[in-house]
């Protein structure tokens, strides 16, 4: 039987930068061929998975491209304007593009393992592990804000060195456990917040058990042991060394359900450092904590101007 086909060009704007043509060969026998419904099954699912992607699932898209190298990927999750606080790396989206690019062309394949992920708001924040082109395994929390039309627009994050299990056998992400108490988050945030006030800040050091169970606190610090004894030891030892650590501004602090992260700004032995201190929070107590310290680069050596908080 003799088939005849019919090519049908046809313009989709499926960006709001890029134009694609797309030529479709259809062979018309005696069927009626509905061209609609054919598009529909080629394109309407891919658009409308990422129209329905949840913020955490756009959030963990984003960072997975530096493992697959999909730029496109990247490209249309960002804003144009996309704002980057990693001071090691320029600004806007066709940099983090770039960086994507870059790695995809690296010898030795970047791995991206996330850990946990949590939403407030507009914004999602990741604790997960890096190894960018086979450059050693890093520990990051990473903070992405997105706007209104559902992009991503704007990132914050801390990152350090995967290192040993802490005096207590515990690692820097170990303890994997399932969001709860929804209910609470605007409880467990003021918590935290009064935590950092009284206790991190110094301004009420005398009410530091009153945020305890007693011994009870499951310490991730890569030097610090177990329990409230454990945070003591560590000070002291610290102080015997004439080595402070220095809370002074607390510039966020996001929390879903029993767990809240604040980012601070302040110094480590001198250092200006930034602080990114993960709680879970269990029946009106701190009970358990993850963290990442980073020293905050000299501006000589800055790739953007935004600033690191």
């Amino acid at each position: 039987m003799q088939k005849n086909f019919k090519k049908i060009v046809v313009t989709l704007d499926v960006t709001s930068k890029k134009i694609y043509t797309i030529v479709v060969i259809i062979t018309v026998t005696s069927k009626k061929v509905n061209v609609m419904t054919l598009f529909s099954k080629l394109f309407n699912k891919n658009l409308k998975e990422e129209t329905n992607m949840t913020q955490i699932e756009k959030a963990l898209e984003l960072i997975n491209t530096f493992a697959t190298g999909d730029t496109k990927k990247a490209e249309s999750l960002l804003a144009e304007g996309y704002i980057q606080h990693n001071l090691a790396y320029g600004t806007g989206r066709d940099a983090f593009v770039g960086s994507v690019a870059y790695l995809a062309s690296a010898p030795v394949k970047t791995t991206v393992n996330n850990i946990r992920a949590f939403e407030d708001g507009d914004k999602v924040f990741l604790h997960t592990v890096y190894n960018f082109a086979g450059a050693g395994e890093q520990v990051a929390f990473d903070i992405f804000r997105f706007d209104k039309d559902g992009k991503i627009a704007e990132h914050w994050d801390n990152l350090a060195t995967k290192a040993d299990p802490n005096p207590s056998g515990r690692t820097q992400i170990d303890n994997v456990s399932e969001v709860i108490d929804l209910d609470k988050t605007e409880k467990n945030r003021q918590i935290v917040k009064d935590f950092l006030f009284d206790v991190m800040q110094g301004n009420n050091a005398q009410k530091t058990p009153e945020y305890f169970d007693g011994d009870v606190y499951i310490q991730h610090n890569t030097g610090i042991a177990d329990g409230l004894s454990g945070l003591g030891a560590a000070l002291e030892a610290l102080a015997k060394e004439n080595i402070q650590m220095i809370y002074t501004t607390v510039h966020q602090v996001l929390a879903q359900g029993n767990y809240v992260l604040a980012v601070s700004e302040g110094t480590f032995g001198g250092a200006p450092t930034s602080y990114y201190d993960l709680w879970r929070v269990e029946n009106g107590k701190i009970a358990e904590h993850w963290d990442v310290m980073e020293t905050i680069a000299d501006k000589s050596t800055w790739q953007n101007t935004n600033g690191k908080f």
